[in-house]
């Protein structure tokens, strides 16, 4: 009987990891879309199309599981307001990035969030980290020195800006764990970042908007349909293996977004972007290692 639920655990455990793959596959297919759209469209365009539609499938998503008006009331609403924000920021930094970055580089900077997030969590959420933990952040900040390369006459200005969508991201993250730790759930998180996102989005897109064209308006629909089922996928992978399971197959859409970077746009990252990319994902992953022993 024991082995029977291992084996159906580790069946169902499996079935999560696939899942997640998938999303990440998604993600990078979604960015791919979006660097074709950002070269002649604004960036607030985009996000304001996309945040239209994450904001329907919220409100959808929501009224089936409780209510609107339930979700709605938080123990936190100044920091769902402000995670929201974080997150709207972070989504339009990166893809003003891809304008400029291929999707290798872009998505080799952006994965130093998680490192990034530790190091924040330890003044703004009073968390002790370990030595070895504030070794893996310096190593993986060094391995985003090696892609940067400051000083030399590689060093691209426009480098700093998936830096910054990191930054952002890292803060939400973190901000995240707040309100969680408040008693926030799923479907009030969700339903303030798409509503909170969406005001914003439209706030700034109006200001620039123009009629897209017909090939825009299809782009415009993929990506905001990738979106929401690579959303989808995630929540779904969680319902069959922990976060912590998940969480190093999440450094996977570096992978996919190098693949389809070389396919679609020709683009190869270089032998130190490669390096320094290898330098972050293994300090990430050495801290999750050392988060999955301190649990």
């Amino acid at each position: 009987m024991s082995s029977l639920g291992t084996e159906a655990e580790r069946t169902l455990i499996g079935k999560g990891v696939l899942l997640c793959l998938a999303a990440m596959l998604l993600f990078a297919s979604q960015d791919a879309v979006t660097k074709m759209l950002v070269q002649e469209m604004s960036v607030a365009q985009v996000v304001l199309v996309r945040y239209w539609v994450f904001a329907v499938f919220a409100i959808v998503w929501v009224s089936r599981a409780s209510s609107v008006r339930r979700a709605l009331r938080s123990v936190r609403p100044k920091l769902q307001v402000l995670r929201s924000l974080l997150s709207i920021a972070e989504i339009a930094i990166f893809n003003l990035a891809l304008r400029y970055l291929g999707l290798a580089e872009s998505h080799s900077l952006m994965a130093v969030f998680p490192l990034m997030a530790i190091a924040l969590a330890a003044p703004i959420l009073g968390e002790r980290v370990s030595l070895k933990c504030w070794f893996a952040v310096c190593a993986g900040f060094i391995g985003t020195l090696v892609i940067l390369r400051p000083g030399l006459d590689v060093f691209k200005p426009e480098s700093l800006i998936p830096l910054s969508a990191a930054l952002c991201f890292a803060g939400y993250h973190v901000v995240t764990r707040q309100v969680s730790s408040a008693g926030d759930g799923f479907n009030t998180n969700i339903l303030y970042m798409a509503l909170v996102g969406c005001v914003c989005a439209t706030l700034f897109g109006l200001t620039v908007w123009r009629e897209p064209s017909p090939q825009e308006w299809v782009m415009l629909a993929v990506i905001s349909v990738l979106s929401v089922a690579a959303q989808i996928l995630l929540v779904k992978a969680l319902e069959y293996a922990p976060a912590s399971v998940l969480q190093p197959f999440n450094y996977s859409l570096l992978v996919f977004a190098t693949i389809i970077g070389f396919l679609v746009f020709s683009e190869l990252p270089d032998f130190w972007t490669i390096v320094g990319a290898g330098i972050v994902i293994v300090s990430g992953l050495y801290v999750i290692i050392l988060q999955r022993a301190r649990r």
